[in-house]
């Protein structure tokens, strides 16, 4: 079984796939930017709920981002532990990617289209997508006013800024579930764990104070 997770967006998001790609259990938070407290418990219970146990799992997909210094970091070490423990494959998919193979998929677009998610700061994550869902443009953090676009735009951020994308289509966050069909199907570029930050944390650490003379 493939256990797939997603913390690139406020909302977490766990699922456990077949061999065949069928989402037999997933769970989505319920309270937002909780990404440390809520991410092993989801896990336990996704587990639980399809009556799996960890020896079960075959193989991790976890969604690398862009997003917050944060979530990406919980989500990443929790897939990169969980797979050398397990002694299994990880295997990273850039989030952007996991919601337009849902948008592709579920028919919510019939041509090219942009994803475009929150990035804080009054700023949007996007890429670029052809009819078929696969990436034109590499992952980019701007200002929506400087993408603006009147193609279908996947992702919240067409629900954030709906003058800069005023056709917003299809899901807003990604979903687990299809992170890993992406992977299972072979829908999305494979990359390493390794996050897609696309800028410098909110967070630093300050800097050493000056000498004084």
């Amino acid at each position: 079984m493939l256990l797939a997770l997603d913390t690139a967006s406020p909302q977490v998001t766990v699922a456990l796939l077949d061999d065949a790609g069928t989402v037999v259990a997933e769970r989505r938070s319920e309270h937002l930017m909780k990404h440390a407290e809520q991410l092993a418990p989801m896990i336990a219970g996704v587990l639980a709920d399809a009556g799996a146990d960890r020896i079960d799992i075959t193989a991790v997909a976890v969604g690398v981002g862009p997003g917050p210094f944060t979530g990406l970091r919980v989500g990443l070490a929790t897939a990169r532990t969980l797979a050398m423990v397990l002694e299994v494959p990880v295997y990273g998919v850039c989030s952007l990617d996991a919601l337009a193979v849902e948008a592709v998929v579920t028919g919510a677009v019939d041509g090219p289209f942009l994803v475009a998610t929150d990035a804080r700061r009054k700023e949007v994550y996007w890429a670029s997508y052809d009819e078929d869902g696969a990436r034109t443009s590499e992952p980019s953090v701007d200002r929506p006013a400087d993408v603006a676009s009147e193609l279908p735009v996947v992702g919240e951020g067409a629900q954030l800024y709906p003058d800069s994308f005023p056709n917003g289509v299809g899901p807003t966050r990604p979903g687990a579930g299809w992170l890993g069909r992406a992977v299972v199907e072979e829908r999305a570029e494979l990359l390493d764990p390794d996050p897609l930050y696309l800028r410098r944390p909110d967070a630093v650490m300050p800097s050493r104070p000056k000498a004084v003379s």
